[in-house]
C-alpha cells in the first residue's frame, strides 16, 4: 500500500527537529523519571504510588484501568539506557511522523499503540499466565515500536542507522525488530516485555490499515476524498460516515448473496431463461 505524505523521503540520513508532540512527550517522560528516581531515594522500596502506576495485569482486570496509560511514563531505575533509548527513538522517528500527520494525529497514534500494547499484555497474562507469576510492566516501548512500524510504512526506503551504526532501509529495520521481538517473546525469563513490543506494532498496523488507505471509498464506511495541496503530489483525507458504512455493508451483503445464488444455479439467471 502506498502512502502520500507531506514528508518526502529522499533516501538519505537526516536529523529531525523537535515538533511539539514529540517535545512534550519527551519532557513528560523525563519529568516522571526524575520524580520516580529521586522519590525512590527517600523511600525504600519506592513509594506505593509508583507501584499503582505500573501495568499489573491482575490489577487492570480488577479495575486499575489507568495503568494502561501511566505505565508508559515509567522507566527502569536500574538502567538509564531504558529511558535514553526510548526517548532517542521517539525523537528520531516520531518527529518525521508528527511533521507528516500533525500533532493531534501523532499523539493519538502514540497512545493507541501504547495502550494497545498494554491490552495485549493483560489479555495474554489473563489467558496463559498464573496470577501469582504475573510481573509489572513499565516503559514506553510498546508505543515506540508502534512508531517504528509507522515510520517503516510511511518512509520504507528512507535510510536509517540500525543500532546507530549500520545504514539500512526503514522497511528492513522494521522487519528485523519485529522478528526479534517475536522470537524473543518465547523466552519467558526475559526481563523485557517483548509482548508489549509486538502489541504496539499490531495496533499500529491496524491503525495504519484502517486510517490511511488510498482508495476513494474504503471498507466499513470510510470515504476518502482527494485534495489538491500546494505541492504537485496528491494527498488523501479520511472521513468516517456511519450512514455510508451501513449502505456499503448492505451492498456487500447483497453482492455476496447474489454470488452464492448464481453459483448454485450454474451462473444462469432462471428469470431470464
Amino acid at each position: 500500500m502506498a502512502y502520500e505524505t507531506r514528508y518526502r523521503s529522499r533516501g538519505s540520513l537526516a536529523l529531525p527537529g523537535f515538533p511539539p508532540g514529540v517535545k512534550w512527550l519527551i519532557f513528560a517522560n523525563i519529568a516522571v523519571y526524575l520524580i520516580y528516581f529521586f522519590g525512590s531515594m527517600f523511600s525504600t522500596p519506592p513509594a506505593p504510588i509508583f507501584h499503582n502506576l505500573e501495568l499489573v495485569p491482575r490489577a487492570v482486570i480488577h479495575g486499575a484501568i489507568w495503568q494502561l496509560v501511566t505505565y508508559l511514563f515509567l522507566h527502569s531505575l536500574n538502567s538509564f539506557s531504558h529511558i535514553i533509548v526510548n526517548m532517542l527513538t521517539l525523537w528520531m522517528f516520531g518527529a518525521a511522523i508528527e511533521q507528516t500527520w500533525g500533532t493531534r494525529r501523532f499523539v493519538e497514534y502514540y497512545f493507541i499503540c501504547g495502550v494497545g500494547a498494554g491490552i495485549c499484555v493483560v489479555l495474554v497474562n489473563l489467558l496463559f499466565v498464573d496470577p501469582m507469576h504475573q510481573y509489572p510492566v513499565i516503559g514506553a516501548s510498546g508505543a515506540i515500536y508502534g512508531l517504528l512500524l509507522a515510520y517503516g510504512m510511511l518512509f520504507p526506503n528512507q535510510t536509517v542507522l540500525l543500532s546507530f551504526i549500520f545504514p539500512i532501509k526503514a522497511k528492513y529495520m522494521v522487519m528485523i525488530f519485529g522478528a526479534i521481538a517475536f522470537l524473543s517473546s518465547f523466552n519467558t525469563n526475559s526481563p523485557v516485555s517483548n509482548l508489549a513490543h509486538l502489541g504496539g506494532m499490531l495496533f499500529g498496523f491496524i491503525y495504519m490499515k484502517t486510517q490511511f488507505s488510498t482508495r476513494r471509498v474504503a471498507s466499513y464506511g470510510g470515504v476518502y476524498t482527494r485534495t489538491a495541496p500546494k505541492s504537485s503530489q496528491p494527498r488523501w483525507r479520511f472521513s468516517f460516515s456511519p450512514s455510508q458504512w451501513w449502505k456499503e455493508w448492505k451492498m456487500r451483503r447483497a453482492r455476496k448473496k447474489f454470488t452464492v445464488y448464481m453459483k448454485e444455479h450454474g451462473g444462469r439467471d432462471p428469470w431470464t431463461q
